[in-house]
């Protein structure tokens, strides 16, 4: 469904696919943004932020973000929400 969304709609990319999908109740599907790569970096799991996000390097890190879920018994809407909240204090999706 998202990569409909990335190629059909005009402007739109994968965190903006994702957190629409997210938003309609999709959960395999992460939102990566500045707040959760800042954790993911600050936890080891990335060696640095990139200034700009491709599509491969996105479903990368989503990759990552899939496999912490996992260990964690956590859909990636759960995990992103919480990663979410520790950088930002709020619940705001």
């Amino acid at each position: 469904m998202r990569e409909w969304f990335v190629k059909d709609v005009k402007g739109l990319g994968y965190k903006e696919a994702s957190h629409f999908l997210r938003n309609i109740g999709f959960t395999d599907v992460a939102i990566v943004d500045r707040h959760i790569l800042r954790v993911l970096q600050e936890h080891g799991f990335i060696e640095k932020i990139p200034s700009s996000i491709t599509k491969k390097e996105y479903l990368r890190i989503e990759g990552v973000l899939e496999q912490i879920a996992k260990r964690n018994n956590m859909s990636l809407a759960e995990l992103d929400l919480y990663l979410w909240y520790m950088k930002t204090g709020k619940v705001l999706k």
